[in-house]
């Protein structure tokens, strides 16, 4: 056997569900911070003598720094070797998760996070490109479906495990649990995983050049869409000349880097892969993924805490079984991916989630805690048909040297989707609100006869428990405007909820535009 033929076909020698474990451990422990620390702003805030508005720069800073390394860690990957790269990003997020449960302010705590958010965002990519290339062709559903329990598990459960830290003890607490995690993950991974032969390192001296203008127009594109994401909403989007500021800079840099990447030797993000047409539907699916996972894991939560007055923990127990049902249909994917072609997983995927977002349209502010709980079950049992195949469908035709630049690109997609999707449905929510408040309106005249008898019913009662007829007639009036916003309210979340199943059922065609994958059945065991 050629050497080139050796490399093709290495596989480590450590048990690759032994390595999943390694990996994951790190990575599982960096997505959680992506929304664990939402619960525990108004604390922080409290805490660091800062306002609640002013705290959620802890949450934006991570996510810019994260989005921007990202898409870098082949790059990186190439120049320091994907161990050592690796072992830096736990090494990083450890000490400086470390150092943000002792930030004494709210600046150093900001910037703290900054780096933590570094560190972070190259785990993610690496730690998939590991378990993809240490599992068999036809067990690599599996692997996808190890890391999908990760990144798919980590942000339903953050809140809910964030709001009982912070409740029970302190918010700093949320930062040192990741410390004994990162340093187990840093011994095990200098022990059990190695860097295939198959990947090239290259170090300036020989040649590999830093790309600081695509670097810096990267930097700019992410970090400022990052930025005009999660603050477009509380700013009032283009009405505020700091997010119009926002938008320019990010498509200057976003369109900037495109151009002047797909022109370099060595490019710091390797665009190109995007040629491949399953690589390049697949990444964009993922994207889509990304908005309807992260939006409706946003929308609930407030949907029942506004509306049906569930407190943050109740709230977060109706996601908490959905996460498991997610878990649990990941492994069953895994193994039927050796079966069935992916995309038709991903089709079933669709219509589950689609089911499970028209049922969410259908409820009402007398829905039990137990019927949000099995409709949300419903959904995010979709979740694990779509997560799993359509990783699979990403890498089917990618070189195995190509897996980190791959992952990157995927992973960024998935991240940047959930930064719209959060945005879009919040926005949408609140402006379709205003709408059926305006129609609601139109009904709250002396001539129509619904109104006049809700009013006429509840300022009898109002008179009963004691008030003059005047300020009954005024108390009702506040009474019956305060249902019209609570029914304005439950339709937008409807119409939100319905829009997301159709905008499942519209990715189904992409499906049948993919080069088709033969699913590879597992090979008999030799002994």
């Amino acid at each position: 056997m050629s050497p080139s033929e050796s490399a093709a076909n290495w596989q480590s020698t450590v048990n690759p569900w032994v390595i999943a474990g390694v990996v994951m451990l790190a990575t599982f422990m960096e997505v959680l911070d992506t929304s664990i620390a939402n619960v525990a702003l108004p604390h922080i805030a409290g805490s660091l003598s800062a306002s609640v508005d002013e705290s959620t720069w802890v949450l934006t800073s991570y996510l810019v720094s994260n989005a921007i390394v990202l898409p870098l860690t082949g790059w990186f990957s190439t120049l320091f070797g994907r161990k050592r790269f690796y072992m830096g990003c736990v090494a990083i997020f450890t000490v400086s998760s470390f150092l943000c449960g002792l930030a004494p302010n709210l600046g150093v705590l900001v910037l703290l996070r900054v780096l933590q958010g570094a560190g972070g965002g190259g785990l993610q990519p690496v730690s998939q490109a590991i378990l993809v290339e240490s599992f068999d062709r036809e067990k690599q559903g599996m692997a996808m479906a190890v890391y999908g329990m990760g990144v798919v598990v980590a942000p339903i459960i953050g809140p809910t495990l964030g709001g009982w830290i912070t409740d029970n003890y302190t918010w700093r607490w949320i930062f040192f649990i990741n410390v004994p995690v990162g340093i187990i993950a840093l011994l095990l991974t200098s022990v059990l995983i190695a860097d295939p032969p198959f990947l090239v390192r290259r170090s300036l001296k020989q040649g590999l050049k830093i790309d600081f203008f695509g670097l810096g127009l990267l930097s700019v594109g992410l970090g400022f869409l990052q930025v005009m994401l999660d603050k477009g909403e509380e700013k009032d989007w283009f009405g505020s000349h700091f997010i119009v500021l926002c938008a320019v800079f990010a498509v200057i840099g976003l369109v900037g880097v495109v151009a002047w990447e797909l022109r370099q030797k060595d490019p710091i993000v390797d665009l190109r892969l995007l040629k491949d047409k399953n690589f390049a539907i697949a990444t964009f699916t993922m994207f889509a993924l990304g908005v309807v996972l992260y939006g409706t894991t946003v929308l609930l939560p407030i949907l029942v805490q506004t509306l049906m007055g569930y407190t943050a923990e109740l709230s977060g127990l109706v996601l908490s079984p959905g996460a498991i049902i997610t878990m649990l249909s990941m492994p069953l994917v895994g193994r039927l991916l050796s079966r069935y072609e992916a995309r038709w997983l991903v089709v079933l995927g669709l219509l589950i989630l689609a089911l499970g977002m028209s049922m969410l349209a259908r409820i009402d502010l007398t829905a039990s805690f137990m019927e949000l709980v099995l409709i949300w079950c419903v959904s995010r049992g979709g979740l694990g048909f779509l997560f799993v195949p359509i990783n699979v469908m990403a890498f089917y035709f990618i070189p195995r040297e190509k897996y980190n630049n791959a992952t990157g690109l995927i992973n960024v997609a998935r991240n940047i989707g959930g930064s719209v999707g959060i945005s879009l449905v919040t926005t949408v929510q609140q402006r379709l609100a205003q709408t059926h408040q305006d129609d609601l309106v139109g009904h709250l005249t002396p001539y129509d006869h619904n109104y006049q008898s809700m009013l006429n019913s509840a300022a009898h009662l109002l008179r009963a428990a004691g008030s003059s007829a005047s300020e009954a007639l005024a108390q009702a009036h506040a009474l019956v405007y305060q249902e019209l916003l609570r029914q304005a309210s439950i339709l937008s979340f409807l119409d939100v909820f319905w829009l997301l199943s159709f905008a499942c059922i519209g990715m189904i065609p992409l499906m049948f535009v993919m080069k088709r994958m033969r699913p590879r059945k597992a090979a008999m065991p030799v002994h």
